[in-house]
């Protein structure tokens, strides 16, 4: 017989799909409430600021 679909023959995975725990560690981006909560520990959280238009933060 020939080898066909569903006969342990599968195409490879690319490594950036694959599914990984290091990946989550290394998130570069945070979410707004992060960031909302990195300002207030910085000290540069301001009483009446507004959750748009956050200035740009890098994680720790």
């Amino acid at each position: 017989m020939g080898e066909g679909i569903g006969q342990g023959k599968y195409m490879s995975l690319h490594r950036s799909l694959r599914s990984g725990g290091a990946t989550a560690a290394k998130r570069n981006v945070l979410k707004r409430f992060e960031r909302v909560t990195l300002l207030k520990k910085r000290g540069q959280w301001k009483a009446g600021m507004k959750s748009t238009g956050l200035p740009k933060t890098k994680p720790e």
